[in-house]
């Protein structure tokens, strides 16, 4: 799971406070396990000691202030870099997959050219595996047919995401 490029995602379009993105991420994957707010937290922290985020002040509410967080250029940089880049087709790539490619419908980024390379690295995956057939033993033969089931899964779910995702996005370059 790549939860700083997931935080940057979320700070785009307008600086919010790590309230904001917990609340905002759980809107993102409401069938996941909420986002602890300590993780939040830490992963903000991280993101401006590295510059990719910078605090750009505080609000007050009906609590205690909060610091209010925006995106860096460095920190889009990164972001479109994840983005750009396909999720690993395994068992563990699953999750990533679906972070990615909801993080680039909400943002907007290449959101066409996302789904196309990860369709493109999904589709070399299954030339690969169908090139090398597996052994000849059951287990085997299981494993490499779950591993195909889950990338052909995931080539009909990207499609749904495409159909699903608005026609007029554009690329916010």
């Amino acid at each position: 799971m790549s939860l700083p490029e997931l935080h940057l995602a979320l700070l785009v379009g307008e600086p919010r406070h790590g309230y904001d993105l917990k609340r905002e991420h759980d809107a993102w994957f409401p069938d996941t396990r909420p986002l602890p707010f300590g993780q939040v937290y830490a992963t903000l922290a991280r993101l401006q000691r590295d510059g990719l985020a910078e605090v750009v002040g505080t609000q007050a509410g009906n609590g205690p202030e909060r610091t209010v967080y925006a995106l860096t250029a460095q920190g889009e940089q990164r972001l479109r870099a994840w983005l750009a880049e396909p999720a690993e087709a395994t068992a563990s790539g699953a999750e990533e997959i679906v972070r990615k490619t909801v993080a680039a419908l909400h943002t907007g980024i290449d959101v066409d050219g996302f789904v196309a390379r990860q369709r493109a690295h999904h589709l070399r995956r299954i030339r690969e595996l169908q090139a090398h057939p597996p052994g000849s033993s059951p287990a085997e033969r299981l494993v490499r047919e779950h591993l195909v089931a889950h990338l052909d899964a995931d080539l009909r779910w990207l499609e749904h995401a495409a159909e699903l995702a608005p026609t007029d996005r554009g690329d916010q370059s």
